[in-house]
């Protein structure tokens, strides 16, 4: 019986994923680097910021300055406040799911905060934020959703897991925790289980059928 309600943040509640790997496009091209956006997207989309930097800054053979991540959280702030939109549907589906619900994220709490803020979504979660930077691990980790089940109250059967990224997928899959794959780009999910939809138009039905 569903309890609990765990949302991954970008790309799930706000249309950010974008406007995240346009922070890093930006960054990039201050050291002589051309990135692209999109594809940025579709690579890392969900991955530990950390990870997503070792990662390029190795294939573009540069190494990051001391404010690299404080440049480019203030970038993102900026995109955010200039282009963030709720991920469509979204609003409509939380009105309709009268359970207790909590966002966990693989991004930091003051990020959250801002993008539910801007996209008029902070009534729905309150201070139920859990980030992988106060947990100590990320996704694909299951722990960030078993961490959050328990510090809601409720068993992992008892909740369900929303989540756009596979990362986020598989953490949720791995927690053994009922997982909804918001897949908007049609991705391959080979894990057992997990369903996947595209339109935030079928959540409730989903959750409540």
């Amino acid at each position: 019986m569903t309890k609990c309600l765990l949302f991954d943040c970008d790309g799930t509640l706000v249309d950010s994923e974008r406007l995240c790997n346009q922070g890093l496009v930006i960054q990039f091209h201050k050291l002589g680097i051309a990135l692209d956006a999109d594809q940025l997207m579709m690579k890392y989309r969900g991955w530990e910021l950390e990870k997503i930097l070792d990662e390029l800054s190795s294939e573009c053979g540069v190494i990051l300055p001391d404010d690299f991540i404080v440049e480019y959280r203030l970038a993102v702030a900026a995109l955010f406040e200039s282009d963030l939109q709720p991920i469509q549907g979204i609003k409509a589906a939380l009105d309709n799911l009268p359970y207790p619900k909590a966002v966990v994220s693989n991004g930091p709490t003051h990020k959250v905060e801002q993008a539910l803020m801007l996209c008029g979504l902070s009534e729905y979660f309150g201070s139920r934020i859990y980030s992988a930077y106060d947990i100590g691990v990320w996704k694909p980790d299951p722990t960030i959703y078993l961490f959050a089940a328990k510090e809601m109250g409720f068993e992992p059967k008892d909740c369900i897991v929303i989540d756009d990224g596979l990362v986020g997928v598989e953490a949720g899959y791995k927690a053994g925790i009922r997982t909804l794959f918001y897949n908007r780009f049609n991705q391959e999910c080979d894990l057992p289980s997990v369903v996947s939809f595209n339109s935030m138009a079928d959540l409730v039905a989903l959750i409540e059928g």
